[in-house]
């Protein structure tokens, strides 16, 4: 009897275990060029699991992507924030950021290589299954995670939440390796018609597995509660279609990671 109270003793414990949510400031590089990324886990999940690599907007890596990594560790994943910009490079104003974004937005090879390096980063991690990786992106970093599988880095998909869509390079959607989602405001005054035409037919040519979700009422940034709510400003925030992008993107995660 004593045996048998002391197994269910142990069994009781094991699976009481609280889970603790782990963060980290993970410093690496691209080239010569230093980086700080952000980890994220949840240390009682026993062995490998998905990893999830997070691209910030363009105010460079904030607390906003920080959170973000966290929910995605809740839900089980290995999330890392990559750090496009550089170590110590967090634009303070709206006019430096737009400078900066620029800078990669129009180098669109040193734009894959730092998207690169962190998902690189990401798969080091013994917590991860390298066969099973995913990116998402805000904003600048939508459209960094679509360049990211146009790179033809192997991960399983790319959620670009109100990310730009223009493609200097369409021809390299047939090196797209994994599906797409792209979740965009139906009012967003900067998504381009043209660039969203010329968006569908390349993945379409190239026979990509996409799809893209609109949000009424939503406009640019509509995920981030830092742009305030006038819609009139062209970014606002917008709970409804917030909450039903990250739903979107679960149920993306579910297929994806079977």
């Amino acid at each position: 009897m004593k045996k048998v109270f002391s197994l269910l003793l142990v069994t009781t414990c094991a699976f009481s275990a609280p889970a603790k949510l782990v963060t980290q400031t993970i410093e690496y590089q691209q080239g010569d060029t230093p980086l700080e990324g952000y980890l994220a886990y949840d240390d009682a999940i026993p062995g490998p699991r998905p990893g999830v690599l997070v691209v910030h907007q363009w105010m460079g890596l904030t607390d906003y992507e920080q959170n973000r990594a966290v929910m995605l560790a809740q839900l089980g994943y290995v999330a890392f924030c990559a750090d496009i910009y550089g170590k110590g490079i967090r634009p303070p104003s709206a006019k430096e950021a737009g400078a900066e974004a620029t800078k990669y937005k129009t180098d669109r090879v040193l734009l894959r290589a730092r998207v690169n390096a962190g998902l690189g980063e990401l798969k080091k991690s013994p917590l991860v299954d390298p066969k099973q990786l995913a990116a998402i992106g805000y904003c600048f970093g939508g459209t960094t995670v679509l360049e990211l599988a146009l790179s033809g880095a192997g991960v399983s998909g790319v959620v670009s939440f109100h990310g730009g869509l223009d493609a200097p390079n369409p021809a390299d959607a047939k090196h797209i390796k994994g599906k797409v989602l792209v979740l965009a405001g139906a009012d967003d005054p900067f998504q381009k018609p043209e660039d969203l035409a010329a968006f569908e037919k390349e993945l379409r040519e190239a026979k990509v597995d996409w799809q893209m979700t609109t949000y009424g009422g939503a406009v640019h940034s509509f995920t981030q509660p830092m742009a305030g709510g006038d819609n009139a400003k062209g970014a606002a925030y917008n709970a409804k279609a917030d909450r039903r992008s990250w739903q979107a993107m679960k149920d993306f995660f579910a297929e994806i990671f079977q």
